[in-house]
């Protein structure tokens, strides 16, 4: 059990049987009363955020949670398979367990969350910021940048990014996978 005051960002916990991530907590001291642990939580399954508020003191049920690298290696029917970095074991995972997983392309190296007490695994996440190169859009046009007019192109994992008219086939972006908004292209 965790105090209500003791809980950080990314710290899990386990509320109406489900599993939650804090991605924001405040103190707040209202005028009257007592203080109050205002917290926003993500669900594990869903990605729903939820606001709660919980008297200082309140007890909850945290749950233990590790993180382990795991390098993406091909997909498998419905089925990713992932090789953690140090024993080399394979582990399949189901597509709604990845964050960004239209982005995801082989050796790239993900974040996978594991429950400590049943050893399962509760979600996989790639890094915020991946490079891809775009294999088809339509040809841009010198003097494009003055507005921020977008268009459509697709990447090498098969996604569609909206990229600025000036990004042609053959360039590599750098894209959000968490929103899959291009955030820039690179030069190499």
């Amino acid at each position: 059990m965790i105090n209500s005051q003791d809980i950080k960002i990314g710290s899990c916990i386990r509320m109406d049987g489900k599993l939650y991530f804090c991605v924001d907590f405040q103190h707040v001291k209202p005028g009257k009363g007592n203080t109050i642990m205002r917290i926003k939580l993500k669900s594990v399954v869903d990605g729903r955020t939820l606001e709660r508020r919980f008297d200082i003191g309140e007890k909850l049920e945290d749950v233990r949670v590790e993180h382990r690298q795991y390098q993406y290696l091909y997909k498998e029917g419905d089925d990713y398979i992932f090789m953690n970095q140090e024993d080399y074991e394979q582990i399949p995972l189901m597509k709604d367990l990845i964050t960004g997983v239209d982005f995801l392309k082989e050796s790239d190296v993900c974040d996978v969350i594991f429950d400590t007490s049943t050893d399962t695994v509760l979600f996989a996440e790639l890094p915020v910021k991946t490079v891809l190169e775009v294999t088809y859009t339509e040809p841009g046009e010198k003097g494009n940048t003055a507005t921020n007019a977008m268009k459509e192109a697709t990447v090498e994992t098969g996604a569609k990014v909206r990229v600025p008219l000036f990004i042609n086939t053959g360039d590599k972006i750098r894209v959000d996978t968490r929103t899959g908004e291009y955030a820039e292209r690179v030069r190499e």
